[in-house]
């Protein structure tokens, strides 16, 4: 990046990148005595005979609280609360400008999974939904877990969800342009932190049930003595049990690769020995798994997380009009159906003879993903 553009970047963050703002104005008597009291002791009164007209008569309906304690942010990895302020801050601007939602975000100042669940638990009320944000693993999976039961509103976890989500719109449509078939795919998973253990469940519960998950020390196997208990999960839902090995060695005949880890993960010689025709998923976040550059006469399917190559695989594609979907649907629990059904809406939105290689997800920027999406979590 520029220098040039890092001064607009830090300019644009002066003061924060969002406002508090109201819908009407105050500038009489008569104005005041409306948005606030005598007026609103009428509204007051009618929500508490049916908390439901909160929906209605309040922000509530429409807002969603966001709650990072800053363990994973980015590829930054722990940065802490405050520092995770922008990215939470961009975050609300996604939503408000996609999806015409409301976004607190809203910094813990603790790591301890029963301070995070009690504090979310005792604000719930000022919110229809739950995200929870740049959360580290394993934590992640006992808060999600645990407000889930707790709450009465939806908890959507960005980071499990919303990688998910995207992930297998993507690869929908890259098997349409290989003309290749799900129940043929081997496909390797490396990373098993919170994006990388919800991929693996959507894709198993998708039909792509041929996963090899690895982590920082290879093929993540029931034979190794180290693995917290959503690992082991994990691997007793896919049912395939791995040797030990290496990342390469998961990598040999392999169709798929998705990269949710560090930079340099991959490299060609780890590519040239997989099948014909790879689909990469290179998603580590500023520097990929491999670069594009790197790959010469490549025949398959290259996607990374970055703006500036062809296929971006974007959360803010899929958040936003999930979402929106979750709440305009009245889903009280999260599942994987939803997040299908969801993936399929994108996939669809782009048409197949509009696909190509170097387009199988649609932009940001396109008007019909939200919709599409909420059409297909309506009832």
């Amino acid at each position: 990046m520029s220098n040039s553009f890092l001064d607009k970047v830090f300019d644009l963050h002066r003061g924060g990148k969002i406002i508090l703002a109201s819908k009407y104005p105050v500038r009489t008597n008569e104005e005041l005595a409306m948005v606030y009291t005598p007026g609103v002791a009428q509204v007051v009164k009618a929500i508490q005979q049916d908390k439901q007209k909160a929906k209605d008569y309040t922000i509530i309906g429409h807002t969603v609280g966001m709650f990072t304690d800053g363990t994973a942010i980015l590829g930054l990895g722990n940065v802490g609360p405050v520092a995770g302020m922008p990215v939470m801050e961009g975050k609300a601007m996604i939503y408000q400008e996609f999806a015409g939602l409301n976004a607190y975000p809203l910094l813990l100042g603790t790591t301890d999974v029963d301070a995070i669940v009690e504090t979310i638990k005792n604000l719930a009320p000022s919110f229809s939904l739950i995200h929870l944000e740049d959360i580290a693993a394993p934590n992640c999976f006992a808060i999600l877990e645990r407000l889930e039961q707790l709450l009465d509103i939806p908890v959507f976890h960005d980071d499990q969800y919303g990688t998910a989500l995207i992930v297998l719109a993507g690869l929908m449509n890259s098997l349409k342009v290989l003309k290749k078939e799900v129940a043929d795919m081997n496909i390797v998973i490396n990373g098993a932190g919170a994006a990388g253990i919800a991929i693996a469940k959507v894709l198993n519960e998708y039909g792509l049930t041929n996963i090899t998950l690895c982590d920082s020390k290879g093929i993540v196997s029931l034979t190794r003595s180290d693995l917290n208990i959503y690992k082991k999960e994990i691997l007793n839902l896919i049912g395939i049990e791995r040797p030990l090995g290496t990342l390469s060695d998961a990598l040999d005949q392999a169709d798929i690769f998705i990269g949710v880890s560090v930079g340099g993960a991959l490299n060609p010689t780890m590519i040239q020995n997989m099948n014909n025709q790879p689909i990469i998923f290179a998603l580590a976040n500023p520097v990929p798994e491999i670069l594009p550059t790197e790959l010469k006469d490549f025949d398959g399917i290259i996607a990374t997380g970055r703006s500036d190559f062809p296929n971006q695989i974007n959360n803010a594609v899929g958040y936003p009009g999930f979402v929106k979907a979750v709440l305009s649907s009245g889903i009280k629990k999260i599942g994987i159906h939803h997040i299908i059904k969801a993936a399929t809406a994108i996939a669809e939105t782009i048409t197949e003879q509009e696909l190509t290689r170097d387009y199988i997800i649609p932009n940001v920027f396109n008007a019909n993903v939200v919709p599409n999406i909420v059409k297909s979590l309506a009832k």
